[in-house]
């Protein structure tokens, strides 16, 4: 079975209470479970995980190389414009990564411009809300039918 696996950042797990005129009325496990039924109908498996903590997601990363793990989907929140440590990571990674952002970053503080995850990532989805999350799985899955 092909495997994604599905980061969040810092924050996410405020989604649905955390600005949403910013990021949406959507819960975090809204987006999950949106994924994983989408996931399920085309033969994926999805793994989430959501953390606060810088290591935690370089961790899940580094198993990534070595579970079989075709895709990564990271929405790396704040670390997204302050973590080479992330970066380093995803370079080591050799499957296809999606960055995804719920808000269009470049519409707001001229801090958040600026992406050291998309020197890695095969694709920027940002701005579309919950629904980017779904059109970076699509992506995934239709990159590996081509394949």
């Amino acid at each position: 079975m092909n495997k994604v696996l599905i980061l969040h950042g810092p924050n996410l797990n405020l989604l649905g209470t955390r600005q949403p005129e910013i990021y949406g009325s959507e819960t975090l496990n809204d987006i999950n479970n949106a994924l994983y039924e989408k996931a399920a109908v085309n033969g994926w498996d999805i793994k989430a995980l959501q953390s606060n903590h810088e290591g935690a997601l370089i961790d899940a990363i580094h198993a990534a190389r070595e579970d079989g793990t075709a895709a990564i989907v990271i929405n790396p929140a704040a670390y997204t414009h302050t973590s080479v440590a992330i970066l380093d990571a995803l370079n080591a990674f050799e499957g296809k990564v999606i960055e995804v952002h719920l808000s269009n970053v470049h519409k707001r503080e001229s801090f958040r411009h600026h992406s050291y995850v998309s020197l890695r990532a095969d694709g920027v989805i940002a701005g579309l809300g919950s629904q980017g999350y779904l059109a970076a799985l699509d992506a995934v899955i239709r990159a590996a039918e081509r394949a």
